[in-house]
């Protein structure tokens, strides 16, 4: 039976969700509802990963953190495979090395293979490491095939559960709707560290397969090569390619402004001259040049209605080293007002929709130590920009500033 029209990924993901429970499938953390759902037997799904050569001939593999893939990460670290586990909500970098401790004993690195070995045995992996996965294991809460064969056994979800082919099908996963799986993958491809050949396992519960409409399936969603459950192995013979790389017209500026590894990707990208422009609105191409009135410094006394004040900056910070921070984040203005002695900084744009965008993207930035405060200037008392020194940007440069 196919899904009720209408039906979207969200509708899918609760009914999963309400099943796992009202079947008492899920296993802790309960309820699954909002997570990447552990299920009784995820154990032994985890095991069923030895059957494939693609493991065995794994050196360094990729696994997500959620609980009911521990007994993948258990079992790379029993085969003293190199395992990388995403940091969480990717805040403080791509990856961590999990690195046990020497004469590491069968319950040391059970603790490894835990959300808590995660964060004790674990060394962050820079941008600039040479990484080279060669195996990339995800969490889902659904996923699907095109072949239908037999129904789940509660005909009011409108579940299927699917069996391969031996002709090649689509095979596609709907995580918990935050997309961190689907960009940790882009930002993999972008860094160089998976291929289109790279595979990629899904770990779920019989009852997560089913049928999802393709017409959910959006270009940056994460297709998979196998799925593994407590009862089967299943090689999907997937066609459809992964994502290429970052879509950086999904990104908005209130997620760009809490990765900071996400912020440096895309300064190399557009350094490349890839287009960079972000979800919330268009960004000024690189190159483009500004008329003699944009660069024209406001008069003092005047707050225009497009400046920012940054405030709550740390005592030893640098100008230079704001401008960085601004330029890696996409919201470099036109001009800069710096007054370190009060800790703080205007930052002129050229229209008020910028100033906007910025100040939407600087929710929650750290310099240093600080959280740093983000208002609109015009606030402000005029008199405030009296007594700082305003730097110019660049010429025949995207809105950007120089350091003095």
């Amino acid at each position: 039976m196919e899904p009720r029209a209408g039906v979207s990924k969200q509708d899918i993901r609760e009914r999963i969700w309400d099943y796992m429970e009202s079947q008492n499938l899920a296993d802790f953390p309960r309820p699954v509802h909002h997570r990447i759902p552990n299920f009784k037997g995820s154990y032994l799904a985890c095991q069923n990963i030895r059957d494939l050569e693609v493991f065995a001939r794994t050196q360094e593999l990729k696994v997500d953190p959620d609980k009911p893939l521990e007994g993948v990460r258990l079992l790379a670290l029993q085969s003293k495979k190199t395992l990388l586990v995403p940091t969480p909500r990717l805040r403080t970098g791509l990856f961590n090395k999990i690195t046990p401790p020497p004469g590491a004993t069968k319950d040391i690195l059970r603790k490894c293979a835990t959300s808590q070995g995660v964060r004790n045995y674990s060394t962050p992996v820079g941008l600039d490491s040479k990484v080279l996965v060669d195996l990339v294991v995800v969490g889902s809460v659904a996923v699907s095939e095109k072949e239908i064969v037999r129904r789940c056994s509660s005909p009011d979800l409108s579940l299927e559960v699917h069996q391969p082919k031996p002709r090649p099908s689509f095979s596609w996963r709907i995580g918990k709707g935050e997309g961190y799986a689907d960009l940790e993958y882009a930002m993999m491809v972008s860094m160089g560290a998976v291929s289109q050949g790279t595979p990629v396992v899904t770990i779920v519960h019989d009852c997560q397969v089913v049928d999802i409409p393709e017409a959910l399936l959006e270009d940056h969603d994460l297709t998979v090569d196998y799925i593994l459950t407590p009862t089967r192995v299943i090689t999907t013979g997937c066609e459809r390619p992964k994502p290429a790389g970052i879509a950086w017209s999904k990104i908005s500026c209130e997620m760009l402004g809490k990765m900071p590894i996400l912020r440096s990707l895309r300064h190399r990208e557009e350094q490349a001259g890839k287009d960079v422009t972000l979800q919330d609105g268009p960004r000024s191409p690189p190159g483009a040049t500004r008329s003699p009135q944009d660069l024209a410094p406001p008069e003092l006394g005047s707050v225009p209605p497009s400046s920012v004040q940054i405030g709550n900056l740390p005592r030893d910070a640098r100008v230079s080293e704001l401008k960085r921070a601004l330029s890696a984040l996409g919201v470099a203005p036109s001009r800069l007002t710096w007054q370190g002695p009060q800790h703080r900084a205007f930052l002129h744009y050229r229209d008020p929709a910028e100033a906007q965008q910025a100040i939407a993207c600087l929710q929650g930035f750290r310099l240093g130590a600080n959280t740093v405060r983000v208002v609109l200037a015009r606030q402000q008392r005029a008199s405030d920009l009296v007594g700082g020194h305003t730097t110019e940007p660049l010429p025949n440069h995207r809105p950007a500033i120089a350091g003095p």
